[in-house]
C-alpha cells in the first residue's frame, strides 16, 4: 500500500486535494479531523480522550494520535493506498509515523505539502464559516488559533520531514483545478 501524506495550514486546501487525488488515484482519503470528529461523536474510547482537545482547537497528544493512526492503518491494509489529511502534526507524530509503517511493512510514497500565506488562509476560514456546519469552524479565535498551532507545531514537523523523506511544496494559490493540475502531475 502506497501512503501520501499531505501538509499545509489549516484552511490551506488539503481536504480539496486529497478527494481529488482519491477520485484521480483510487486511494482513501483519511481525514484525521473527519476521523476525531467521528470518534468524538461516537463517544468510542479515544474519541472520549480527544473531545475536550478538539473542542478547544488544540492538538490531541501524540500519543492518542498514534493510537489512532494505528487503527487507521489496520482498517485499511487492504487499500491500494492512502492519502493523509493532517497527521502527522508534530516532530513526534513523524517519528511515530515511521516507526508504525515500518512494524507493518509499509512505507511512504510522497508528502505533499501546499503552502498559503497567513493573510489568504484567514480569508479562507472565513468563507468556511459561511457555509460550514462544523462548530469549530464558526468562531473566528478558532480560525486564528489553528494557525498559531500549525506554525507553532506543524511547520517544524515539516522540516523534520524534510530530513527523512521528500518534501514536495506546492504554491496553494490558484484555482482549485490549477493546484490539483500542479499535485496530479507530480503524483
Amino acid at each position: 500500500m502506497e501512503i501520501l501524506v499531505i501538509t499545509g495550514p489549516p484552511y490551506s486546501g488539503k481536504g480539496t486535494q486529497c478527494e481529488i487525488i482519491k477520485e484521480h488515484l483510487g486511494y482513501k482519503h483519511i481525514s484525521t479531523g473527519d476521523r476525531c470528529r467521528h470518534e468524538k461523536e461516537v463517544q468510542s474510547d479515544i474519541g472520549k480522550v480527544m473531545s475536550e482537545y478538539e473542542e478547544r482547537g488544540d492538538l490531541v497528544p501524540d500519543s492518542i494520535m498514534k493510537e489512532l493512526f494505528n487503527r487507521i492503518l489496520d482498517e485499511n491494509k487492504s487499500e491500494t493506498g492512502i492519502v493523509l489529511d493532517g497527521y502527522p502534526r508534530t516532530i513526534p507524530q513523524v517519528d511515530d509515523l515511521f516507526e508504525l509503517l515500518e512494524t507493518k511493512d509499509m512505507e511512504i510514497g510522497k508528502v505533499l505539502n501546499i503552502e498559503v500565506p497567513r493573510s489568504e488562509l484567514l480569508m479562507r476560514a472565513e468563507n468556511r464559516a459561511k457555509t460550514s456546519d462544523r462548530k469549530d469552524d464558526k468562531d473566528p479565535a478558532t480560525h486564528l488559533k489553528r494557525i498559531n498551532i500549525f506554525e507553532e507545531s506543524t511547520l517544524p514537523a515539516i522540516e523534520y520531514f524534510k530530513s527523512k523523506v521528500n518534501v514536495i511544496t506546492f504554491n496553494g494559490l490558484g484555482s482549485i483545478e490549477e493546484i490539483s493540475n500542479k499535485i496530479l502531475s507530480t503524483l
